[in-house]
């Protein structure tokens, strides 16, 4: 009797980047099909958390792994629905959104094609992934007025411009950014004041920056916090330089440290993004989940 082959769930967004999915689908499923995957597909719908829902069911239906094809946004639907299984299917990465800040992390080739090769040699590693009161996050997790700019970007001006949409957005809220009040608690740091923005990210790449938060690793069991104090709008256009170099933890100006747990709250009504999505209001307390996921690299 021959031998089962592995079941994977190709769970995929259709819109994501520049709807490159749509001409690659074929290809996709004909590699992972090759590379001994026994492979189906669910078509995200444009509906918030069907991602999420449809990993769940994947998760609960015995599938050995479940592969996202998509952007950050995607990736997060997805690990959100396997988080808090009890059997938590093997987690593939296929980049094919904007910025693919996770993929990037863990070194998975941005060419489509690649990515499905380099998945069918079934090699893992472990992955934490940060949680917030039962929201879970895989790159970031954050406030500020800056950090609206991913969930607001129409989707439709990401497909025509990319990575550059989110720089037009930024351009456009510059002259309305205005520091927020915060107060952060933690086993071995606080923080209370105003702040430009409050990051806690899970990997070392955030919004197409590569080095935001350099010590960051993705199996380290630490969360890493960058809080950005108030500063003048030239200022702030310094440190962002500063970043694409991982220079602006230097700065004065900024905060940064890693806990494994902390608190996040404020005497004013501040909302949260999660991986680039719109996560309700503080306040939250976050955590890492060490090793949480295994994820094909």
């Amino acid at each position: 009797m021959a031998k089962q082959r592995p079941r994977a769930r190709l769970i995929y967004n259709p819109t994501s980047g520049k709807e490159i999915m749509r001409n690659v689908l074929a290809d996709v499923l004909d590699i992972l099909e090759q590379g001994g995957l026994e492979t189906s597909c669910h078509m995200t719908k444009n509906i918030a958390g069907d991602a999420t829902r449809a990993a769940a069911e994947a998760a609960n239906e015995g599938f050995d792994y479940v592969i996202a094809a998509g952007g950050d946004g995607t990736v997060s639907e997805v690990v959100n629905g396997l988080a808090s299984a009890s059997r938590r299917p093997v987690l593939g990465i296929i980049p094919a959104g904007t910025s693919n800040d996770l993929a990037k992390s863990l070194n998975i080739p941005r060419d489509i094609k690649a990515a499905c090769k380099q998945i069918v040699k079934f090699q893992t590693v472990p992955l934490d992934i940060g949680e917030a009161d039962g929201r879970y996050f895989v790159n970031i997790a954050g406030c500020g007025r800056l950090t609206e700019i991913t969930y607001e970007v129409p989707s439709k001006l990401k497909t025509m411009l990319g990575q550059l949409a989110y720089y037009v957005k930024g351009l456009e809220k510059l002259p309305m950014l205005r520091p927020i009040h915060i107060e952060v608690e933690a086993r071995n740091f606080a923080y209370s004041g105003k702040a430009m923005l409050c990051l806690i990210a899970n990997s070392n790449t955030v919004g197409g920056f590569e080095k935001l938060a350099p010590k960051a690793r993705l199996d380290d069991g630490l969360l890493d916090v960058i809080i950005v104090k108030q500063v003048s709008l030239p200022h702030l256009i310094r440190l962002a330089t500063a970043a694409l170099r991982g220079e602006h933890i230097a700065s004065d100006r900024v905060v940064y440290y890693q806990t494994d747990c902390l608190r996040v709250h404020s005497v004013d009504h501040v909302d949260l993004n999660f991986d680039g999505e719109y996560g309700g209001p503080l306040p939250r307390t976050f955590k890492a989940c060490k090793h949480h996921l295994k994820v094909l690299i």
